[in-house]
């Protein structure tokens, strides 16, 4: 039987297993830790992470699992307009793409969710696992396994014919492989904690550059996040102690605050690599396993899933025998353009955080541009992903963005949203109409008709892969889209590209 193995039981590497098993395929994760990790990480997804969750049916378990802080935290968005930020300059524009440009969640509880959704489609999550090597060969890979508490100890090899790393920046997986990982070191120490503070209002809540550098208060109480720029950490493995924080909070504010106690923290630099290619044969990257960068703007989470839900149904694909190996070929070459970015608005953002007199007056200028509503566009789609575009080799521009969650009628009263179309992990044929245009028998109409019927007929060809849904829509972007497992229009009926051979393209050759 075919089995996938995934080395990471984070977020990235559970979206992962879900997507494949969507597929039936064997899914196994290998995680480190017994139990999901408590230091304090990401604290929000952003709009393109937050569609990729709802069309698996996630977004709303997610909002659920959210709690009082992300309640607390969407009130705190709504009452100052706040979408997001660029270097701690916020933008305020609406997203384009649904109600959540950014859903403020605690990582543990977004991948809560995951571990449940994998266990519930039948992953195999095997916790307390480290990777101690690796080797390929032209069937499959050979994965040697041992205890995270016994490193020494009793190890055992795993079979598999696919490996996914998903185990983060320090990647065992990218480390065992052919994978270079360029980039620039880091320039900061920083660190996120939730603290007791004997001063709360120390500094007020948001964001403030100091002659050291910058401190975040807030957004709820105790959490705080500082950066200074006297280099990286010396250690960054070192525990940190309740002196060495209260010492950098001191010498950044300026201020005597002193911190009662920790509740959890983590420090951080911000080197920014990325792995020259996200596949080495059977063997494939995702998430900070192929790229790292400073966690400024929110985009880490964002960033991760994106990968998983690009490669999950590529890689299904490919696994069964559906579709041709040079299919995985596209996912480096999507999305290491899309990480080559994030890599640097996150080196811009941290030199707009420099302390001094030239970056004040860049700053301002900065926050002068931000007053002008297609700038202030263009950024917030920048850190969103609501700009995202891969080149699939049409002028059309319709062709490689994120399709939007259009509503069918598709007879009486029913409708079908695609978001609830594309749970199934499978392609998606729209046949589009107005409801002008189902109202008459015109010799227009018998020509539409006559493309409705042959468009069916062309994909069921394909159809255990791509499902069809004819309906009309008020809002269509074309009388047809054909749109791809990750929520990417890959056809339209104004493409030059016939149907069939962009089926073939995507899914793999015909029945």
């Amino acid at each position: 039987m075919m089995r996938i193995v995934i080395v990471g039981g984070g977020p990235v590497g559970l979206m992962a297993a879900c997507e494949l098993r969507l597929y039936g395929i064997e899914t196994v994760v290998l995680e480190r830790r017994e139990d999901i990790d408590p230091t304090i990480k990401a604290g929000g997804i952003q709009a393109r992470g937050v569609a990729a969750l709802d069309r698996r049916g996630l977004a709303d378990r997610v909002r659920a699992a959210g709690g009082d802080w992300m309640r607390n935290m969407v009130s705190l968005m709504q009452q100052h307009g706040i979408r997001g930020h660029f270097s701690g300059l916020f933008v305020l524009r609406e997203s384009d793409y649904g109600d959540d440009p950014m859903l403020p969640v605690r990582q543990q509880a977004l991948e809560a969710v995951l571990n449940e959704r994998a266990l519930e489609l039948g992953v195999e999550v095997r916790r307390g696992q480290a990777v101690r090597q690796w080797s390929q060969d032209p069937d499959g890979v050979t994965v040697t396994v041992t205890d995270t508490d016994d490193p020494d100890g009793e190890s055992y090899d795993l079979r598999a014919d696919w490996l996914i790393g998903a185990d983060g920046g320090r990647s065992a997986v990218r480390k065992g492989g052919a994978f270079a990982f360029p980039g620039t070191d880091g320039v900061i120490t920083g660190y996120q904690a939730v603290v007791d503070l004997d001063d709360p209002d120390f500094l007020p809540l948001g964001w403030t550059r100091r002659p050291n550098g910058m401190v975040v208060n807030g957004p709820t109480p105790g959490r705080i996040l500082i950066v200074g720029f006297d280099g990286p950490p010396a250690d960054r493995d070192a525990p940190v102690t309740l002196e060495e924080l209260q010492s950098a909070l001191r010498h950044i504010s300026g201020t005597e605050v002193g911190i009662r106690s920790i509740s959890t923290v983590t420090r951080f630099t911000d080197n920014a690599r990325q792995a020259d290619t996200y596949r080495d044969g059977r063997v494939l990257l995702a998430g900070d396993a192929a790229h790292v960068h400073s966690p400024f703007g929110g985009q880490g989470l964002n960033l991760g899933l994106g990968d998983a839900v690009n490669l999950g149904w590529k890689l299904a694909l490919v696994a069964l025998g559906r579709a041709p190996h040079s299919l995985l070929d596209t996912y480096t070459a999507e999305r290491h353009p899309v990480a080559a970015q994030v890599l640097d608005n996150t080196r811009a953002q941290v030199a707009l955080m420099y302390p001094g007199p030239h970056t004040d007056a860049l700053r301002g200028i900065f926050t002068r541009l931000l007053e002008q509503d297609d700038a202030n566009r263009w950024l917030t789609d920048l850190i969103s992903g609501n700009d995202l575009r891969y080149d699939l080799g049409s002028d059309l521009d319709a062709i490689g963005r994120f399709c939007p969650d259009l509503v069918m009628s598709t007879g009486g009263s029913d409708t079908a949203r695609l978001a609830v179309l594309q749970r199934s992990g499978r392609g998606q044929l729209l046949i589009l109409e107005t409801e002008a245009e189902t109202e008459g028998e015109t010799e227009a109409e018998a020509e539409e008709s006559q493309d409705t019927a042959q468009w069916i007929k062309t994909a069921s060809q394909w159809g255990d892969r791509v499902e069809v849904t004819v309906g009309t829509c008020a809002d269509a972007p074309s009388r047809a889209v054909l749109v791809r497992p990750d929520g990417f229009t890959a056809w339209t009926a104004e493409s030059e590209q016939p149907l069939e051979d962009a089926l073939g393209l995507w899914f793999g050759a015909a029945e």
